[in-house]
């Protein structure tokens, strides 16, 4: 690819980018949310074009003009964002538009053989007949990635490959790199993950706000200098330290205590304190999201207690929650936390309306100003925030969503003081 340029309304996403791969070679792709590393594998795949530049595969120009041209060059896109039908099968899912036949009907025994020879080489365990909407992200991951082995491609690329998988799958994913370098496809990897970029790249090109601001062999630079280049700056300088000093004996923000809610979630007890991030680690599996889900209203405990401030809540449901200052970010933010085909304005009031509204009725001026300071005080990369979401790349789709947890209430929620179920429930943190 040589001086790709692509514009977005009010926004230069790609400024004269170049990024080569060559036969059997694994190409790191780095850089920051809203680098142009989305955009530039859109222009690669053929679901956008490109203003300005060309594509060359094994030396000859290429025009790309839509999915199939890339397919037909031999280049599998492997979206971060996962391009899956849940309502088929895990194979019709594989094989979508290339379904092979037999006497003009599709050939659904030689399909799923292929697929279960597919799924067994990615060490997934799993029917090739199963409905992809059954599976959990990380096998949905895993069949994305079946997809692009069955086309027997000369270029994959993987962005965020390992976004959702453990640690043993991610040992198994990079495994399957390597092979597939040995045989002589290019790879480009894409992750914010340092170590499995240096783990599996040859070299490494880095993106800052759309322009490759350097191409380096893997064995020339390190961890921290990749990230500099990634953000123009140290990363001690960009955050600079943090200390937060804890009231001995205060009250913690969040109390939770022997909680209980399904077969994942047995006898949870912590504590975050004001101002503190605790973080909370496990395997796909483990049972966080389920913990996170009960704390929220979204599914009932069985037994436990939950207290915000000094207070005992317990959420029925997540409009429950919000009254009592929960928060809840989804680590599926297409299917659980945004509307794609709606504007930035409206996803970010969706979960805050009462902050827009005068006696049930929204105030399109304070919908719009709200959103115009959430978009700029997160960096949101957008001509308007009437920008539909769904246009967005996924690092600023992720910063529509967290946005709503930014909107200052301007007057308490009167609903936050009624009695539920024999409690008072806290004020709107």
């Amino acid at each position: 690819m040589q001086g790709i340029v692509k514009n977005y309304p009010g926004v230069q996403a790609l400024r004269g980018v170049d990024l080569s791969v060559d036969p059997g070679q694994v190409m790191g792709l780095v850089g920051e949310n809203g680098a142009g590393k989305s955009t530039l594998l859109k222009v690669l795949a053929g679901a956008a074009s490109a203003d300005a530049g060309s594509i060359e595969v094994a030396g000859e120009a290429t025009v790309l003009r839509n999915p199939r041209d890339s397919q037909a060059a031999g280049i599998a896109v492997i979206y971060q964002e996962l391009m899956l039908a849940e309502h088929l099968s895990i194979a019709e899912n594989v094989f979508a538009g290339r379904e092979p036949t037999r006497f003009g009907a599709v050939d659904f025994g030689s399909m799923n053989r292929a697929t279960a020879m597919l799924l067994a080489e990615l060490g997934v365990d799993a029917e090739p007949t199963t409905q992809v909407g059954r599976l959990n992200l990380a096998r949905r991951q895993m069949v994305e990635i079946a997809k692009a082995l069955s086309l027997d491609a000369r270029l994959i690329v993987m962005d965020e490959p390992t976004s959702s998988l453990t640690e043993d799958e991610v040992e198994k994913l990079l495994a399957l790199v390597h092979r597939l370098r040995e045989r002589g496809v290019a790879v480009v990897y894409v992750s914010h993950r340092m170590r499995e970029v240096f783990a599996v790249s040859d070299a490494i090109t880095v993106m800052r706000d759309g322009a490759v601001v350097g191409v380096h062999p893997v064995g020339d630079v390190t961890p921290g200098r990749v990230v500099n280049m990634m953000v123009g700056r140290d990363l001690v300088d960009m955050y600079g330290s943090r200390v937060v000093d804890l009231p001995e004996g205060g009250m913690p923000g969040l109390s939770v205590r022997g909680l209980h809610a399904g077969p994942r979630v047995v006898d949870i007890s912590f504590d975050v304190g004001a101002g503190e991030i605790v973080g909370v680690a496990g395997l796909v599996g483990a049972g966080r999201t389920e913990t996170a889900l009960a704390i929220f209203g979204q599914t009932r405990p069985t037994a436990g207690t939950v207290h915000v401030g000094d207070r005992e809540v317990r959420p029925r449901n997540p409009r429950e929650a919000i009254e009592c200052g929960i928060a809840y970010v989804p680590e599926d933010r297409k299917q659980q936390g945004l509307f794609l085909g709606l504007p930035i304005r409206t996803n970010m009031s969706s979960a805050c309306l009462d902050e827009v509204s005068t006696r049930g009725l929204m105030s399109r001026r304070r919908d719009s100003a709200m959103a115009t300071r959430l978009a700029s005080d997160l960096t949101v990369k957008a001509a308007s925030v009437e920008t539909a979401v769904g246009t967005l790349s996924g690092g600023n789709q992720q910063k529509v969503v967290l946005a709503p947890q930014g909107a200052h209430p301007r007057r308490a929620d009167p609903r936050c003081r009624r009695r539920r179920q024999g409690r008072d429930l806290p004020p709107r943190a």
